[in-house]
Parts: C-alpha cells; sequence; structure tokens
C-alpha cells in the first residue's frame, strides 16, 4: 500500500553535529540512512532555487543508470519524490502492485519488485529537496515505526545541515555517487591466489558483475562457455562483450536481479545449438553468476524461458511500430479490438482474445474473438470488482498476470472455472492509459506456454498502446453516442405528409468529424397547405447541429403563423443574423399544394431540386434564389411556382449527395437524373435507399446527405 505519513518531529542535531559544507555531506547522510534501514539503493535530490525542478544530487548503491529517467524532474510530476516534497510527507510504495496503481510510469520501467519510501528534506521555513531508499521485494509490504523514525530524523538533520550551508554561502561541492560499499572480513577468509586456484577447479563457469554489470571476475570454464578470452571478457557487460547475449532481456534480468535482490536465472542458446543456464545471485555489491550447460533440450522448459537467436514469434520492432500505426487509426472500441486480434494474438501465437472493460464498478466485456463459444467470455459481463478473477484482480492493480497452464491457474484461483474448455495458459495485460487502468486484455492459448522475461516485457508494453488507443476509442464511442442522440432528437423521427403527398427522407452523418453536422429536412402540416423544407448548416460539428435545430425551429414558426415562402425564407435569413453565429445556412423551402397539383418554391443558396414527371422524364428546377441564409440582413428571396402532377418525384437534396473532391457536380445531377428515369416509379422508400446507394459521392461520405423525397398522389 502507498502510505501517508507525517513527520514524528525529531529534536534537532547537537551543534556539534555540524557537517562542514566541503565534506560530502548528502553522500554521507544518504549511506547513513540507508544502513539505519538497511535500504540497498537510494537518492537526495536538491530543489533548485530558480525553478520548481528537482534534481538528482548524489545515489547510492546502485547504478545510476537505473534512475536515469528521473535524473530532473518537476514539482509537479507523479512520482514518489515530487509527491514527497510539494506535499511534505512520506510517500511509502510497498510492492509492485502499488507502484503499479499509483505510480505506473515508473512501474513501466522498472517492472520488478521493490519497496519505496520518499520523504522531504525540509524545515519549518523551506523544501531544499527529497530523498527516497529503496528495499528488495522481500521487505514487509508495510514500513515498520522504526524505519519511519530513522528516515524523518536522517531527513531532518540534512535539512538543517543544508539551511546552515545556505546560511554560510557555502554551496555543496560535487560529490561521487556511492555505487557499493566494502564487504568487510572477506579478504581475510581466504588468500587471494588459492581462491583463484579453487575457483578454477570447478567444471562450471563463475563470472562475478559489479552493480553495472561488468565482468569483474571470471574463471577459466566460463571463458570457454562464452567463447570469449579472459581478456575480452573483463570489463565489460557480458550482453556486450559476447554477441548472442546481446539481447534486452538479459539486461533486464540483471536489473531485476539487482532491484529485487532475488536470486534470478535463464536459458541463453550459444550458437549453433548449445544450451547455457545462467543462475544470478545478487547483493548489494554486485552479482556472482554461475554458467552451466543444459543437458537436455528438455529440460529447459523446467529450469527457464527459451530464447532463441533465429526470428521467434514474438512480437518484432517493426511489428510494434506498424502496430502503433495501425492503433492510431482505430476509430472504434470494435476497431481496436479487431485490430489487437489480427495484429498481436496473431504475432505471439494466441488463439483466443478478450478486451475487459470497467463501468460502474463492475466488469464490462467489451470485445472478444477466437471463442468457440461467446457466453464462456459473455458470462463475466457485469461481474463486481471485487469478485476475485484474474480479470478483476489486474483491472484493479494494473499488474499484468500470465499464467503458464490450467494448474497454475487453479492454484491461483481455486474454486473457480475462469476460463472456457479448450484453452491451457493466458496472459492477462493492464491496459493502462492517462495513469489510470482502463481495462485488461487477455489472450489465451491451447496449449502450455511459458512466457519468458523478454515476451513479457514486449506484452506488457504493447498493453500500454493497446490502451492508448482503447482511451481514445472510448471517447470517439462516447462522442458517437452523443453526437447520434443530437443528431436523432433534432431531425424528425417521422414524416406525416399531407393527403396527396407521399414522403421518404434519408440522412447520413460524414465519417469524418463527429458523424453529426448541420443537414436537416423537415415537413410542416398546414391545413390546406403543406411546408417542406431542407437545408445545410455551414460545418460538421455540435455548434452546427445545434444552429440547424434553431433553424428547423424557425421555419416551423414563420410557417405555423402563415408567412408566404418568401416571407419565410427572409424571416429566417434575419433570425440567424440575429443568432451571431457567423455560419451559413443554404436553405430551399416549398410549399405544396396538392389540390391544385403545384408547389411554390424559394431558394437560398441551396442546390436545384430535380423533378421527374409521371412520363420518366427529369429535369433540373432553375429556381431563381437569393444569397445563403446569415450573409445580408436585407436579401430577398424570390419564389418560383412548379406544376407537380400526380405521379410526380420532387427530389430534394444536400450538396452531399452530388458533390465530392474526386466527383464533378454536372456528371452526378446527369447521373441522378438517368436513375430517377429508369426507377422513379418504385417505391418511395426503396427509391429513397436507392438514390442513397447509388450516388459515388454518398458513398464518399465526406459530407453529410440528406434527402427529402416527394411524390404527389392520384386525386381520388
Amino acid at each position: 500500500m502507498v502510505a501517508v505519513s507525517d513527520g514524528p518531529g525529531p529534536e534537532p542535531p547537537p551543534a556539534g553535529d555540524e557537517v562542514p559544507a566541503t565534506l560530502p555531506v548528502l553522500s554521507l547522510a544518504l549511506v547513513s540512512m540507508m544502513q539505519e534501514v538497511r535500504a540497498h539503493s537510494g537518492a537526495v535530490y536538491l530543489l533548485r532555487p530558480d525553478e520548481s525542478v528537482l534534481e538528482m544530487a548524489v545515489h547510492a548503491g546502485m547504478p545510476r543508470a537505473f534512475a536515469a529517467p528521473w535524473e530532473r524532474v518537476g514539482l509537479s510530476a507523479p512520482i514518489p519524490v515530487a509527491d514527497a516534497a510539494r506535499e511534505r510527507r512520506l510517500v511509502w510504495v510497498g510492492g509492485e502492485e502499488d507502484m503499479a496503481r499509483c505510480y505506473p510510469r515508473i512501474a513501466v520501467v522498472l517492472p520488478y519488485p521493490f519497496a519505496l519510501a520518499a520523504l522531504p528534506v525540509a524545515t519549518q521555513e523551506r523544501v531544499y529537496g527529497a530523498v527516497f531508499v529503496t528495499w528488495p521485494g522481500a521487505h514487509p509490504p508495510k514500513l515498520s515505526d522504526g524505519e519511519r523514525d530513522h528516515l524523518w530524523a536522517a531527513c531532518e538533520r540534512l535539512a538543517l545541515r543544508l539551511e546552515r550551508a545556505a546560511a554560510e554561502d557555502g554551496p555543496l561541492t560535487d560529490e561521487g555517487d556511492m555505487v557499493a560499499t566494502p564487504v568487510a572480513g572477506v579478504a581475510e577468509t581466504l588468500g587471494s591466489v588459492e581462491a583463484a586456484r579453487m575457483v578454477s577447479r570447478l567444471p562450471y563457469g563463475l563470472v562475478s558483475l559489479d552493480l553495472h554489470g561488468r565482468i569483474a571476475f571470471v574463471n577459466g570454464a566460463a571463458a570457454e562457455l562464452l567463447g570469449r578470452s579472459t581478456g575480452e571478457l573483463l570489463g565489460t557487460p557480458p550482453w556486450v562483450s559476447v554477441p548472442w547475449l546481446n539481447d534486452p532481456m538479459y539486461e533486464d534480468r540483471y536489473r531485476g536481479a539487482l532491484l529485487s535482490q532475488r536470486v534470478t536465472s535463464f536459458v541463453a542458446l550459444r550458437p549453433p545449438g548449445e544450451w547455457l543456464s545462467f543462475r544470478m545471485y545478487p547483493s548489494t555489491t554486485g552479482l556472482s553468476m554461475r554458467i552451466s550447460r543444459v543437458k537436455a533440450v528438455a529440460e529447459i522448459a523446467h529450469e527457464a524461458p527459451q530464447t532463441d537467436v533465429s526470428p521467434s514469434r514474438l512480437v518484432t520492432i517493426s511489428q510494434v511500430l506498424g502496430l502503433a500505426g495501425a492503433l492510431t487509426e482505430a476509430v472504434g472500441v470494435q476497431d481496436v479490438v479487431q485490430l489487437v486480434w489480427d495484429e498481436v494474438a496473431a504475432a505471439v501465437g494466441s488463439r483466443a482474445l478478450a478486451i475487459l472493460g470497467t463501468q460502474g464498478g463492475r466488469l464490462h466485456v467489451l470485445g472478444h474473438r477466437g471463442y468457440s463459444d461467446p457466453h464462456t467470455v459473455e458470462r463475466f459481463h457485469g461481474l463486481p470488482l471485487s469478485e476475485r478473477t484474474p480479470g478483476t484482480h489486474v483491472l484493479n492493480s494494473g499488474v499484468p498476470a500470465f499464467f503458464d497452464s490450467q494448474e497454475e491457474l487453479e492454484r491461483l484461483y481455486p474454486g473457480r472455472e475462469e476460463t472456457p474448455d479448450g484453452f491451457a495458459a493466458w496472459a492477462y495485460l493492464p491496459l493502462i492509459a492517462s495513469g489510470r487502468p482502463v481495462g485488461t486484455c487477455v489472450l489465451a492459448y491451447t496449449e502450455r506456454h511459458v512466457f519468458p522475461a523478454d515476451e513479457r516485457a514486449v506484452l506488457t508494453s504493447l498493453g500500454g498502446l493497446i490502451a492508448q488507443a482503447l482511451e481514445r476509442a472510448q471517447l470517439y464511442d462516447a462522442k458517437h453516442r452523443l453526437a447520434h442522440g443530437l443528431q436523432q432528437a433534432l431531425l424528425p423521427h417521422s414524416l406525416a405528409p399531407p393527403p396527396g403527398i407521399e414522403a421518404a427522407a434519408r440522412y447520413l452523418p460524414a465519417t469524418h468529424g463527429m458523424d453529426i453536422g448541420g443537414d436537416f429536412y423537415d415537413l410542416v402540416p398546414t391545413l390546406p397547405l403543406t411546408a417542406a423544407v431542407i437545408g445545410d448548416v455551414q460545418g460538421h460539428n455540435v455548434t452546427a447541429a445545434g444552429l440547424m435545430g434553431q433553424i428547423r425551429t424557425g421555419v416551423r414558426a414563420y410557417t405555423t403563423v402563415g408567412q408566404a415562402p418568401h416571407e419565410v425564407m427572409s424571416s429566417t435569413n434575419r433570425l440567424l443574423i440575429d443568432l451571431g453565429t457567423e455560419l451559413f445556412a443554404s436553405c430551399l423551402y416549398l410549399r405544396l399544394d396538392p389540390a391544385r397539383g403545384r408547389a411554390v418554391m424559394s431558394r437560398a443558396g441551396h442546390p436545384p431540386p430535380l423533378l421527374r414527371r409521371p412520363d420518366g422524364r427529369v429535369r433540373v428546377l432553375d429556381l431563381a434564389g437569393g444569397p445563403l441564409l446569415g450573409i445580408d440582413a436585407a436579401a430577398v428571396y424570390p419564389t418560383t411556382e412548379v406544376s407537380l402532377a400526380p405521379g410526380s418525384v420532387l427530389v430534394l437534396y444536400t450538396d452531399g449527395l452530388v458533390e465530392a473532391p474526386t466527383i464533378d457536380i454536372e456528371d452526378a445531377l446527369v447521373s441522378l437524373g438517368g436513375l430517377l428515369s429508369e426507377i422513379g416509379d418504385q417505391p418511395l422508400e426503396q427509391l429513397a435507399d436507392e438514390v442513397v446507394r447509388q450516388s459515388a459521392a454518398a458513398r464518399e461520405r465526406t459530407d453529410d446527405v440528406a434527402v427529402l423525397l416527394l411524390r404527389a398522389r392520384e386525386r381520388t
């Protein structure tokens, strides 16, 4: 757990406790602090006086490279030392799960079991910096009272020394990092010559690595096994001097062993076909590594994960880059699910995939692939996050879980049928984006599958990419639902044409942007006549949709009070100008008189309608009109009367039906006219579908498309 603690307020050190500023104050204070609480690494940060930045001043116990990403950190950064300095509190991270949950950025870089405490270096008046110390993963999950008291006392003593140094205008000099301390009493136990003879007689290889991973000693057997002379090995990390060990996995094992202080092993293939076992025994001064031959390849699965110098099924860097690029193009959640199934599952040999999310404190199955019986996955939909399952645990903790076999899963989660029959191994990857878990990716395997460290690292990294895409997709889906709901609310749910008129309409949002726009249509029944309107507000966003709703409401209001078509257009134009939105709109308004077989139209910068005569002839109506609505308050909108014989079809549309970057509008109108001539006598709903389906511009969907079809019926 992450704990917060106020300082116990120890008494200031006596005057004789002063250390001159010329001595390595920071290094001595840090090492003393580490020894008091038996920590194995730590660092002191100083707050720069001219900016809100913590700068690492000295590091001890581990190579400084381990903390390289945090050499300089902003005071507002979400990391323990910044939190400690900014909030003047003790921050305790009790282990791997705490780190993944509270500080996921650190957990991604250092995914190893270790505990950490961070404290401010401060007096009552001023914050001078912060300190962190770490313990191996075997440390208890809670900080003891004695450790807490020692840490607070040491930090307050250091703060007082820094205060005195500042008062004396004596800035601290640069201090070297203290990577390791000598081990007392070892040299006297065995003469160095006899020790070398003893080690040389052993049948297996022995190598001593310092804290930087460099070889400090190697016996003859190890040099032979590694295929390099002693001179080529000494002073170099083995993954640098031995080509077939040049793999990030091996350096990761070394880092993990040092940070966790746990015995770590791996198996590597020495070309052309000899397997070697490496076992590392860490301490606070370095590592001892034993190298031996593996007698049979079958033993590899029992001793350690397999590695191979040949291309494997593991995701390569090029695949990762390709996946990252593809994920940026994923739009919705289902796009992400399909992409992970196509790209990731195939690359790592998984035979089934599930993406789990959370909503309202319950597990949600966002999507799945590869399961023969979907109910085996969907039964987890709605499961409370408090339930103890691998999916809920990984989602809550942010720590990945890998199960090599059914037996391992049942041992850790007894009494639960967690997975469908037929699968034998699973990887549960936390999907962490913006510092919080957004879901879990489950990869299932049909056979027992050992997950080596390099594969775990790659899968965990892929989880980060998937999480970012999933977060964007969930946001897009939410916006899409909002846009769709708003659009549906603003457009008429049904059309109620007057006697003698048949009507059908279609609306398609553009595929770019939020899938919401300003195209609209409506029928306004006012006995004995009925008004029809179609229009297009500039833009594809919520503003355009909101303005469209206002225009549609205005048209209805002006129609209801009995204004003539040209008056309705003029009133709507002034309304749009008065709203001050700086958006324009095109509009086509007509008053239908089916009893007299005519329609009176007024146009404001809108594409001209098409009229199909009962005999099948089609023509584009050349209507007089005025400018777009919202430009000129004094604009006039003349009217045109058109004969509407029984069986005639009026086709009103927005420019998205006939305009696209790759399409000539004249050709599109000719094509539309030919289609109407050929099939214009079909039922109106079917005709509306065909008009949209046959339109090349509508297929490209670079703009919203609205279509309103009106057919005059036979008078009875």
